[in-house]
């Protein structure tokens, strides 16, 4: 694999395990809304996705519902929810030895940013990280291909061709496909090899430590 100086990170299925924060969450606010929750088992349907994509489509939240749907999970999300995230093992070893190299680091998430930063601030990820790159509120970057752009001019980054996009979906994928940007899937978090390949993958991880191998 060629040298990278930037490198980004997705959190959910990346960096943290978040899978039942996120499963809780969305029942809660469906539950509050007063709307049928749909079948959560399969994390891989909702952990990725733009949380207003995932309840326009896999939940169906009328379009008038979908802004206090979203505020009903962030505020238990923020308040309970969350409190069931971890990081998968060997997350923090793999970050110091990046740092370590001179390379910088971002998150590159589609929760909304003040949110990325409480959750890396509580998992101890700031320390390790140059930037933490979210959704607005305003929806002015929104998907991850919108997302992908400011990390890399956040971390000063001038040439693209040096940063890559380390992910565990096809959103993460497909993202840095459409901004251009060099993807590394791993195989540990919530998609698939398969979705991540026909998105252009260049290769893929086993582990945190499989990470720190290839670059």
């Amino acid at each position: 694999m060629k040298h990278y100086d930037y490198i980004l990170f997705d959190l959910d299925g990346t960096l943290i395990e978040s899978a039942e924060s996120v499963r809780v969450s969305l029942a809660h606010a469906m539950k509050a809304l007063g709307l049928p929750c749909p079948d959560l088992s399969d994390y891989t349907k909702y952990v990725g996705p733009p949380l207003e994509d995932t309840f326009r489509g896999m939940c169906a939240v009328p379009e008038d519902q979908i802004e206090r749907g979203m505020i009903l999970y962030r505020d238990y999300y923020d308040e309970v929810g969350q409190s069931s995230n971890r990081l998968f093992d060997g997350v923090i070893e793999m970050l110091a030895a990046l740092r370590e190299r001179g390379l910088k680091i971002a998150v590159c998430t589609s929760k909304n940013e003040p949110v990325a930063e409480m959750v890396c601030d509580k998992m101890g990820l700031t320390p390790y990280l140059d930037a933490i790159c979210g959704s607005t509120f305003d929806g002015s970057r929104r998907a991850k291909a919108d997302i992908i752009p400011y990390a890399i001019e956040t971390l000063g980054c001038r040439d693209k061709k040096y940063a890559l996009m380390i992910g565990d979906t096809d959103f993460d994928a497909r993202g840095a496909q459409l901004a251009g940007v060099d993807f590394l899937g791993v195989t540990y978090g919530y998609g698939t090899v398969e979705s991540m390949q026909a998105c252009g993958a260049i290769g893929f991880a086993k582990s945190p430590k499989d990470i720190l191998k290839l670059l």
